[in-house]
């Protein structure tokens, strides 16, 4: 048994990928419709709730998280009765974006410049040696853009300071991106990581909208640089387990934006498009079973499914379509499930993806 804290569509499909190993999968969740709910045991309770981690843990070979806003004490609660991982180490390393961004300085890993915000006063300070425009961003629990703003000034800082919560903020330099991207791996207990090719990531309104995979101009410059920062970074943590790095390109240089120890969703084109998904891998790893292999079977696209569901058939008639459907109900922004299309070269690639946008009625970004 895999006991998994949480029980949204990444619980969901870590539960699918365990079935296939012959593993049985239990999920803490707040609600009995959450989308892990259609193929795992579910218990119902809050992830401080004693007697809830009790049920979860009893009989568990391993527990892990399918999100890290899990908070640190609830594993470092449930690592008493079953190992986990990732570790609430991990976590606690990870979940503070200020405290990340300074563990990748440690470790020598560029980043955009940035600065702890906790008052008006923190930003006039900061105003001279960070030039506008800011990112502001909460430091824990934000994602899909929630918990961000960009501003222009200090007048505009002062007002997100307030939208914002008024502390616990970090500033980032706004950055003229060239591209955006994400190294995804795996690592084993012993310390052996497999690496997937990058990922081509496109967002809108802060939510991954479609990924490319793999990407052979991104490859060719920054493979082997996100390689050896990603090992770097998961031996340092001690991390077991699927790790993300999401990166920004500006120009010729690669920065790293944010990691996720999680399986992911730019990650989410492994199921059909590379030797070994990174649900499979993500299980290999937190089991002790070897490694497979991360090669990937021709080039992919995974296009998310944002707000509400197109009609199946319409999507399932492009060829190299695989649907992938979360169960929840619809509502704006919500991610609902993805679609991801794979083929045998780049040019067959983009005409599926063509026929794809045609079908969803959305003009889609597609590479040219």
């Amino acid at each position: 048994v895999i006991a998994i804290v949480g029980g949204g569509q990444l619980g969901r499909m870590l539960a699918l990928a365990a079935h296939d190993l012959g593993v049985d999968v239990r999920c803490l969740t707040s609600a009995a419709d959450d989308p892990a709910a259609a193929c795992a045991e579910i218990i119902i309770g809050a992830w401080h709730d004693e007697h809830a981690l009790a049920r979860l843990a009893a009989g568990a070979s391993v527990a892990t998280i399918e999100t890290e806003h899990v908070p640190a004490a609830v594993l470092r609660r449930l690592a008493t009765q079953v190992p986990v991982r990732p570790s609430a180490a991990v976590l606690d390393m990870l979940q503070d974006r200020l405290t990340q961004k300074r563990f990748l300085h440690e470790l020598g890993i560029p980043t955009a410049d940035f600065t702890p915000l906790d008052s008006a006063a923190d930003g006039e300070r900061s105003a001279p040696t960070l030039p506008f425009p800011w990112v502001m961003k909460t430091r824990r629990d934000g994602f899909d853009g929630r918990g961000q703003r960009r501003v222009a000034d200090l007048a505009a800082a002062e007002r997100a300071l307030v939208e914002l919560g008024g502390r616990d903020l970090i500033a980032e330099a706004l950055l003229p991106l060239s591209a955006e991207c994400s190294l995804l791996a795996a690592r084993a207990s012993d310390g052996q990581m497999a690496f997937w090719p990058l990922t081509e990531n496109h967002h809108h309104d802060g939510i991954l909208r479609w990924s490319l995979a793999p990407t052979p101009t991104l490859a060719a410059k920054f493979q082997a640089t996100a390689e050896a920062w990603l090992g770097r970074i998961a031996a340092a943590l001690g991390h077991v387990g699927v790790i993300a790095m999401e990166c920004f390109v500006v120009g010729e240089r690669l920065l790293v934006n944010e990691l996720a120890p999680r399986v992911h969703n730019s990650g989410h084109w492994t199921s059909e498009g590379a030797e070994t998904s990174q649900f499979h891998q993500h299980l290999r790893a937190i089991l002790n079973l070897p490694l497979g292999s991360t090669a990937a079977r021709g080039c992919s696209a995974m296009v998310n499914l944002i707000g509400e569901e197109p009609a199946r058939a319409e999507m399932l008639a492009v060829p190299g379509a695989h649907l992938h459907l979360y169960g929840k109900t619809p509502r704006p922004g919500r991610k609902l499930g993805h679609v991801t299309i794979t083929a045998n070269d780049p040019a067959q690639l983009r005409e599926r993806l063509d026929q794809l946008a045609d079908r969803l009625h959305f003009q889609l970004p597609v590479p040219a």
